[in-house]
């Protein structure tokens, strides 16, 4: 793979029903990667969709329950969110954080149509390949 937007692209070969795929700074919300094959993915659109796969891992209220979590456990609760898959009416999502790079996120959308274990199968594939190429 030459970069991460190969990466990305490759996924959507693989799963049938995919959609889009993208790499996500979770730092700042910036998208580092994308490749996807739905017409009406403007940039606004692809942006909003990074700033709330962001707010999901490392949101306010993420941090703020982290917080709970330590102030009971004793020590620092920290970038705790790992995976997350979710379910609209006619997509599934899967996000999961880079393997060793806690600020980078991994997001595949797919139609329902999917196989949710190939989704996830080539997530995590492509995420080993990613992995070397995020911050």
């Amino acid at each position: 793979m030459a970069n991460l937007n190969d990466v990305c692209k490759e996924v959507l070969s693989e799963v049938d029903g995919a959609v889009g795929c993208a790499v996500v700074d979770l730092n700042n919300g910036l998208m580092l990667a994308s490749a996807h094959n739905v017409p009406y993915f403007s940039q606004t659109y692809i942006d909003a969709v990074a700033a709330a796969a962001v707010e999901m891992f490392r949101g306010k209220n993420i941090s703020a329950v982290e917080k709970l979590l330590a102030a009971q456990r004793g020590h620092a609760v920290e970038k705790s969110m790992q995976e997350v898959q979710m379910t609209t009416a006619g997509t599934y999502h899967f996000m999961s954080v880079v393997p060793g790079k806690t600020d980078s996120l991994m997001v595949l959308i797919t139609t329902r149509k999917a196989n949710l274990g190939m989704g996830w199968a080539a997530l995590r594939r492509a995420m080993v390949t990613a992995a070397p190429m995020c911050p």
